[in-house]
């Protein structure tokens, strides 16, 4: 599976941007989907996953209630819906697919397939 993740680019806080994550080489129907991010001289952290079927996601605590993830499985496209933007928030975003969809995950280690990254960055 390759990923392409797009949409990123320069906002102003409380600002909102639409990152979109093109899947090709296989159907992603099967895998359940992450996003992650990393800020310069940090550790890659879990910002959102959704399972195979879109029925169940997770958030971390830092964005709940102001990103949302969903897919699109007939377009082979994950998406992460990126509201109220906080200086924070400035980070490479990935995109993510894990082909064991037994447990949906939090771990970046679970994960299989990873994109290139987008770049995110809020200004105060």
């Amino acid at each position: 599976v390759q990923l392409q993740a797009s949409g990123g680019g320069l906002v102003q806080a409380g600002g909102s941007l639409r990152l979109s994550c093109a899947a090709s080489g296989r159907t992603i129907g099967s895998y359940d989907m992450g996003w992650f991010r990393q800020a310069p001289g940090k550790e890659r952290e879990f910002v959102a996953a959704i399972s195979w079927s879109g029925g169940r996601y997770y958030y971390a605590d830092s964005v709940k209630g102001r990103f949302t993830i969903s897919r699109d499985n007939a377009k082979n496209t994950v998406y992460l819906q990126m509201n109220s933007l906080k200086p924070e928030d400035t980070a490479v975003y990935y995109c993510a697919a894990n082909g064991d969809s037994g447990s949906l995950t939090r771990s970046r280690y679970e994960y299989d397939y990873w994109g290139q990254g987008t770049q995110v960055t809020v200004s105060s």
